[in-house]
Order: structure tokens, then sequence, then C-alpha cells
């Protein structure tokens, strides 16, 4: 099946009962994130003799499931996180969601899942944020939206479902960590680990973030926002944050990233903030980075800064770091001038506040 080419048309049911107005404001008064939901979402079934088929937007509601269904048993999901924005000049726009159909169908060959056209995947989303667009807050929020797929074929052999549901559902959002730009504390886990090599940490599946949730358990228990997973083989190697990439700032003003090699899923922002780095002179470094290091290097001021980024909470700089036997803060504890600088780029360029030469924003409606 060639992945690059569209072939669906969507049948668009509106939603009969949609929330009503007023209480759709009143909850845009106290946006969390992932609890709120618009009213509509796109879906595309596929089945083994008919291919992708049934594309439609229709009202949001649960899906009806045999409790033999494949995904129930046998964990065929993945998904991918991406944001709608409204700019200053009441455009609609996405940012690189070229990136987020390449991944999914990335995640789908690695879970031997189908691969949905990447037009179709596109359109499911656009169509989705056109009907819903009132459901963009204003101001710093924006719309996160969850394309997912997963089996759904009634079956219990171990083997690929012949039949499969794609989905995109809606939810208005506002800051991922509490306290917004403030600087995070994580907690690096000794005990668990994320990825191994040939396993299924570059593919974004549920069952890599269910096995993180012990860990990230665990850091809630410390007093921390996240976790960090050092590797599987050695336990010494900095891989990434539960759901998040991670960046080093070094006292030559030069960023170090860990590399792409199996374990670690490649971030549609992490690979922004490089050639966002490139382009501002900086020199970016993918390279290996033990725990050891990390803390020897902030004992000599070597490392000035350390930050996470991810699609949810964008850019967030690290302030603490605690584990087993200690804690250390980076620099004085708060956001760096590089951090800050790198986010101020990236989210201007996303809400069109900003030139966009690589041509990353994608309009869905005009202003």
């Amino acid at each position: 099946m060639n992945a690059d080419s569209s072939r669906l048309s969507f049948a668009v049911k509106t939603n009969a009962n949609p929330m009503p107005e007023a209480e759709r404001q009143a909850a845009f008064g106290n946006l969390g994130f992932g609890t709120l939901f618009s009213d509509h979402m796109a879906v595309i079934r596929w089945h083994a003799d008919k291919g992708w088929h049934g594309a439609e937007i229709v009202a949001r509601g649960p899906f009806a499931l045999d409790p033999a269904s494949s995904v129930l048993h046998y964990a065929q999901e993945i998904f991918e996180g991406m944001k709608a924005y409204r700019t200053e000049d009441g455009r609609t726009v996405l940012f690189r969601p070229e990136e987020n159909a390449r991944r999914f169908n990335e995640s789908a060959r690695r879970m031997a899942m189908p691969e949905l056209p990447e037009a179709d995947f596109l359109a499911a989303v656009e169509e989705l944020v056109r009907i819903d667009a009132k459901w963009i807050p204003q101001g710093e929020g924006s719309l996160y939206l969850r394309p997912f797929m997963f089996a759904s074929e009634t079956f219990l052999g171990v083997r690929p479902s012949r039949e499969y549901i794609f989905c995109v559902i809606a939810s208005p959002v506002g800051p991922y960590f509490k306290g917004g730009a403030k600087a995070v504390k994580i907690w690096v886990s000794q005990n668990y680990t994320r990825a191994a090599l040939g396993g299924t940490g570059v593919a974004k599946c549920g069952g890599n973030y269910a096995a993180s949730l012990v860990a990230q358990a665990e850091a809630s228990a410390q007093g921390c926002d996240q976790v960090v997973f050092l590797d599987a083989a050695e336990h010494r190697w900095v891989e990434e944050l539960g759901g998040m990439n991670i960046f080093f700032v070094m006292e030559d003003g030069s960023l170090l990233t860990p590399p792409l090699g199996g374990t670690i899923l490649p971030g549609v922002t992490r690979k922004s903030l490089i050639a966002l780095a490139r382009d501002q002179g900086l020199t970016v470094r993918e390279e290996r980075y033990s725990f050891d290091q990390w803390k020897a290097d902030v004992a000599s001021g070597r490392l000035r800064e350390a930050f996470a980024c991810g699609t949810a909470a964008v850019v967030a700089g690290i302030g603490t770091v605690k584990f087993a036997d200690g804690e250390f803060a980076i620099g004085d504890g708060a956001t760096g001038p590089v951090t800050t600088r790198m986010r101020e780029a990236l989210v201007g360029i996303q809400r069109g506040q900003r030139p966009d030469p690589q041509g990353w924003v994608r309009a869905v409606t005009g202003a």
C-alpha cells in the first residue's frame, strides 16, 4: 500500500447535541491537560479485505468493543500527539503535521499494523480541526490532537489483527506542567528502564507509556514532575523522559542531546529544536551522555542548563534532579536563558509570531 497517496473522502455528520456554548466557555476558564474534549472525532476503518474505508467526521462518543477485541489482549495500538494553534492574525494552523504522519506509519510498521496514507492522516486531522475550530482556546492555550489506531478484530489468536480503527480526537489544553514555564524537578529512575534495542522504543505505542507509569509514580512520590530513564544495557546513559526528549546546555553554549539509536522516540519537537539551534549558530551534538558525567558537569559548572521537550510541554527547563542517593540543582534551579530563547523561538513560529523560513506551519483555515 502506498502510504503517500490519498483515496478517501470524509462524510461529515455534525453532532446533534454539542456542548452548550456557555458551558464550553466556562470550561475554558480552568483548562488542564487532556480532560476536556471537543464535539467531534474523525474515524477511518481498515479491513484486510477492503483496506481503508468509511472515513467520516462524527459526534465524539464511545466505541462498542467486543471483549475479545485484539487490542484488549495483545496491545496493538499506536498514537500521535500534535496541536492546532490560533495565530494572532486569526488563522488556524498545525505545526509540522507531515512529521507526525510519517512517524505514525513508522510506529505502524513496528507494531505490524497497516500504514495509513499520509494524505489521509492529514485530511482526518484537518477536517476535525475545521469543524471544531471554536475549541481552540485564545491566548496561550491550544487544541491538542490525538490521532490513534487500535486493533479491533474479535479473536484470541496471537497474530496481527485483520481489522483496525483509526481515530482523531481533540482536547483544548493549557500548560502541561502546573506553573507554566517554571523549571521542573525530575527523578532519575535507577530501577526501571523504558526500552531496549530491538524493542518498541522508537514506536509511539501505548505499551511504552504503560511500562513507564510505575517509574512515573515513583517520581511523583519523590515530589518530582517527571522521570528520566537510563539505558537498559548498562544503566548509565541518559536516554529520555517518560514522555519527552532531553537537551543539555554546556558552558560553551553548545547543546547536547542523546542520539537516536533504536531506544529513543524521534520527537518532532526535538528535531525542530536541533534545526532552530543550528540556524542560530549553536553547535548541537547528538552524543551519549552518562548520568555520572551529568553529575560531574553540574558540580564543575560545565553544564549550565537542561531542558525537556515534547509536543505537550513544548520546552520545559529542568531545575532540580533527584535520585536515590541525593539531588542536585542545575545552575540556580530556574529556567535558563538558552532554554527560554529556544522555547520562545519555537512557540513564536508555532503561533505565527515569528517568520517561518522552513515552512513548518500548515494553515488549516485562513484569517
